[in-house]
């Protein structure tokens, strides 16, 4: 395969699943703001999560829920809105169309038709749920368009490695909203506040009733924790997207000849970190470095990905 048709579906699988934690996060944001908080905090939290806070401050200068919800949902100047998400995912289908099967393109091409006729009013607040529930549905077509319909070449690999990879980095960022999010100050830990914020992030990524399921216990941040962190049987833990990160890279080193690079290593170290991990190390050594540290980490995955197999 050509690195440059790699590159493509490795991105495509990227932008869709972007768009959906995108969604997620804006969701999280929303049901967090209607619980109470301090000075907007949830929604500055959703900024700092998405990675976009110096352009959104830039472009905004303070932060009003109206304002983010239009800059990480349908601002065109943002190029990790949910709306450019689309608009570059179908530009990368559309340049490896042959390279897609016909169920894959049709789910990007209408994701894309529709999309067009977005108007602002459509992430309004009256509108939010409604736009947010879309965009999810749109995604989850996709993720099911390839996983039923592609070959298990070195393309399905390359887009299941973009869309493990991507989910990584949203799984730890959307955990440490929760760290950005300043309790008011007569509430403590373990009180109402914290437990609905909880249950806004496990709502956020569909695991609430996984986490009962799981735990059969009231809502704990030290098991949300080791729920989307270490539980293997959760697919949007960090745990079960690294080890689909590592089997499909030991897949594509096997479609290529045996070859392998830094990020093989780095992704086998990251594994077993989490494969041995303990929740209670984690929040010993602190959770939101521990998330932050496998954001970074992740961002220096998809860097040696991109030397070693799609320049």
């Amino acid at each position: 395969m050509l690195s440059r048709t790699a590159n493509s579906i490795f991105w495509l699988a990227r932008y869709m699943e972007r768009a959906d934690y995108l969604a997620r996060l804006l969701e999280v944001g929303a049901r967090m703001s209607g619980m109470g908080g301090s000075g907007h905090s949830e929604w500055k939290s959703a900024v700092n999560a998405a990675g976009v806070e110096e352009s959104y401050l830039a472009r905004h200068g303070t932060v009003t829920p109206e304002t983010v919800i239009d800059y990480l949902a349908c601002d065109p100047t943002n190029p990790s809105s949910i709306l450019s998400c689309f608009n570059t995912a179908r530009a990368n289908a559309r340049s490896i169309r042959t390279a897609l099967t016909s169920d894959m393109w049709q789910s990007i091409n209408d994701t894309w038709l529709e999309a067009r006729h977005l108007t602002p009013d459509a992430f309004s607040r009256a509108n939010l749920n409604r736009s947010l529930d879309w965009v999810k549905t749109r995604a989850l077509l996709f993720n099911g368009a390839y996983q039923n319909t592609m070959l298990r070449n070195d393309a399905f690999y390359f887009t299941c490695l973009g869309t493990a990879l991507e989910r990584a980095d949203n799984t730890a960022r959307i955990l440490d909203v929760k760290y950005h999010v300043l309790l008011p100050n007569y509430e403590q830990v373990g009180g109402v506040v914290d437990f609905y914020q909880w249950s806004a992030i496990l709502r956020s990524v569909s695991a609430l009733r996984a986490y009962h399921w799981v735990y059969n216990d009231r809502i704990k941040p030290w098991n949300v924790a080791e729920l989307l962190i270490l539980r293997p049987e959760m697919p949007r833990s960090l745990i079960s997207c690294f080890a689909e990160i590592s089997r499909n890279l030991d897949f594509l080193a096997h479609a290529y000849g045996g070859r392998t690079g830094e990020c093989h290593r780095l992704v086998g170290e990251l594994y077993a970190r989490l494969k041995y991990g303990r929740i209670e190390a984690v929040f010993q050594g602190g959770l939101h470095e521990f998330l932050t540290d496998y954001v970074d980490k992740g961002i220096l995955v998809g860097d040696e990905i991109a030397k070693l197999y799609l320049l």
